[in-house]
């Protein structure tokens, strides 16, 4: 998870994986091209069977049954190529081979296909039940009016794994105005949703008593250190390194939004067609992180909000979605272009441009959650 405590990844470090990845894919093809360059050449004499039958085995580990068949028919073509130009039908080897090479490529495939589909339905099977743990914990944004904003919210499991991520959001109407949280918890697993559980229970009573937002975010760092030192709460890595980015926001009933950014991806504002970055003026670390707090706990900015503006919290699943080319998603470019009227359809729109950037693999979790200002009048 990237904060401004974290440093980003870098934008090569995925390529890098994924062309090495693609090498090892590569490897049964060279064998066999290796295979039949030598059946080819006067050193034909060397027994290269062995490694033409391996080759649907290797494939077999590092691709899928369409791979592995397409590794075996090279195999069978290499085989059938070289024992033609070597003239050497009519020999007991030669049908040896054969008989072992397709007997290796029949278990080959029949063992990919019953893996993938098995791999497949235990991380499909992973996966719900985190959406479901991930649905208790995080109730969805009610799409009827809250006060002065029409809202909506979307949250998005990531596919690798399949964890149970740390992704958090709430919107609630108070007698200060709407007020909204979005945050991201280091890490994945049921400490990551422990301390998300703690935030948002912190979240959801001190929204409704404290008058400053500031302090609405204390009393969220303050239960996620009550939490920490419940013994068996976190792990070991969570207690050196957990910590949570926050961004807290209230809408009020004049025109405008006042934010607290707790090392958070920072807010998106649409105004008139274009997108606007809510970036802190004092970088404040994220809850958990208090003691590199040298300075004042936090301040409350207030940024112009009118009819018809829009505003996008987020977490970084978002902006960090990469596509086959390691290009970060270009969340406000998107923003820009989405032509939807309602929240719901805004945020459908940023997911389906999502999607396409990823082309549907998304390696963290999204939670977003996206405000309209609206006229005054009455409610819809």
């Amino acid at each position: 998870m990237r904060s401004l405590f974290r440093p980003a990844p870098r934008p090569g470090a995925g390529g890098h994986s994924r062309v090495l990845f693609r090498l090892v894919e590569c490897v049964p093809f060279a064998i066999a091209l290796f295979v039949m360059a030598i059946e080819l050449s006067p050193a034909h004499v060397v027994y290269t069977g062995p490694l033409l039958v391996a080759t649907p085995a290797l494939a077999a580990v590092t691709m899928g049954p369409k791979g592995t068949v397409a590794a075996a028919l090279l195999a069978l073509a290499v085989s059938v190529v070289t024992a033609t130009h070597n003239q050497a039908w009519g020999g007991q080897q030669v049908y040896t081979n054969l008989l072992a090479l397709t007997l290796v490529s029949v278990a080959s495939i029949t063992t990919s296909s019953a893996v993938r589909t098995r791999r497949e339905n235990e991380l499909n099977q992973v996966r719900r039940i985190a959406v479901a743990a991930q649905e208790v914990l995080l109730r969805p944004v009610p799409t009827t009016r809250l006060g002065p904003v029409r809202a909506a919210s979307m949250y998005l499991a990531a596919e690798t794994g399949a964890q149970i991520g740390g992704d958090l959001y709430e919107a609630v109407q108070t007698r200060y105005g709407v007020r909204m949280i979005v945050g991201d918890v280091r890490g994945k697993g049921l400490p990551a949703v422990r301390a998300a559980a703690a935030v948002l229970g912190a979240f959801r009573e001190a929204a409704h008593y404290e008058d400053e937002l500031v302090e609405v975010i204390n009393h969220c760092g303050a239960a996620l250190q009550r939490d920490c030192v419940v013994p068996g709460a976190v792990d070991d890595v969570a207690l050196v390194e957990g910590f949570v980015t926050v961004l807290v926001a209230q809408v009020p009933d004049r025109p405008v939004v006042e934010v607290v950014n707790r090392g958070h991806p920072p807010a998106l504002l649409l105004h008139g067609g274009k997108t606007r970055a809510l970036m802190p003026t004092s970088p404040m670390p994220p809850l958990g992180l208090e003691e590199f707090i040298t300075g004042p706990p936090g301040e409350t900015e207030s940024y112009p909000f009118t009819p018809g503006d829009r505003l996008l919290l987020y977490t970084d699943g978002v902006v960090e979605a990469r596509d086959r080319d390691d290009d970060f998603f270009a969340l406000p470019a998107a923003m820009e272009a989405v032509r939807a009227r309602t929240p719901s359809e805004f945020l459908e729109e940023l997911h389906q441009g999502l999607i396409r950037h990823t082309e549907g693999y998304l390696a963290d979790d999204v939670a977003m959650i996206l405000v309209e200002r609206v006229d005054e009048g009455p409610d819809e």
